[in-house]
């Protein structure tokens, strides 16, 4: 295990130079890269000191990517606190925060913004359909700071689960020299999983919010007792009692390649997926059935 040096100010890196004066200067230690959108809480900061302990350095990315938001309220509202954030991630022992602007990423004249990948058909179900584009944005920005920040180690949470398994991936398919860390959920006492969206929640919003989880790990009971139709219906109208939320979707899938099955035998391992609205609020979850 790594000691990180706390005596060290971390850096802030607003520019594209900025960031190549401070990467240079990690020389060759061990880098571990925690990418996020910024709001900074909890979750992320589980992810940060993991790398923290496994890595020489850490780099933490604050950027909210345009690329990846289908819909333009939700990318305008996204929280953004980057003061915060900055006395956050110094905190927890990260040697750079790397807080680029929109024109590092994506620069006038590139192609970076209009790559199309090939994610494998992983991106054909559960959070695929409901936000066309928003992997392949998602994908722009993964490989643009992974080419910038050059880690050893990169660490997601599998709150996203789609998505950690598309940049799984990606990272074999274009031969990136990176192992990818998968880190468990992270979830407030009353088990709803952490996100930078539940600040935009409501008193009453954020009161019912656990709901989806007390939902979900009932699901769990269900596994081989009734058909997997009948267990999705189910978990819905559990969710959806909660005058507070409405369910767009639930899913039952095969961990591996995120198929909806509609058999519990259809694969060695089972993942519950959903997306339930709070207000305007989009909120995902998941949870391992078998």
């Amino acid at each position: 295990m790594f000691a990180p040096d706390f005596c060290t100010v971390m850096k802030v890196a607003k520019t594209l130079a900025d960031f190549e004066s401070a990467r240079k200067s990690l020389g060759d230690k061990t880098v571990g890269f925690v990418p996020t959108m910024g709001a900074l809480h909890e979750g992320h900061a589980s992810l940060i000191r993991r790398a923290v302990a496994e890595c020489d350095a850490v780099v933490v990315s604050d950027f909210v990517n345009p690329t990846q938001f289908n819909n333009k309220t939700d990318f305008e509202t996204y929280p953004r606190i980057l003061d915060q954030d900055c006395a956050f991630v110094e905190a927890l022992g990260a040697a750079v925060l790397f807080a680029p602007r929109v024109e590092d990423i994506y620069p006038a004249g590139t192609d970076y913004d209009k790559k199309v990948f090939d994610l494998g058909g992983l991106d054909s179900y559960g959070e695929g359909p409901r936000r066309p584009g928003h992997f392949n944005g998602m994908a722009q920005v993964v490989t643009r700071l992974f080419d910038i920040v050059r880690p050893d180690r990169a660490y997601f949470g599998e709150k996203d689960y789609q998505q950690l398994a598309i940049i799984e991936y990606f990272v074999k398919a274009l031969h990136y020299p990176i192992e990818i860390v998968r880190c468990p959920i992270a979830r407030a006492e009353d088990g709803l999983a952490l996100s930078s969206r539940n600040k935009l929640l409501s008193p009453a919003q954020r009161a019912a919010a656990p709901h989806i989880y007390a939902s979900i790990r009932q699901t769990a009971g269900m596994v081989g007792k009734m058909p997997v139709s009948e267990a999705v219906r189910k978990t819905t109208e559990l969710i959806d009692a909660d005058p507070e939320l409405r369910t767009e979707y639930v899913e039952i899938i095969n961990s591996l390649n995120l198929r909806p099955v509609s058999g519990w035998d259809e694969a060695e391992h089972l993942r519950l997926t959903c997306a339930v609205y709070a207000g305007e609020v989009r909120l995902i979850d998941n949870i391992e059935l078998k």
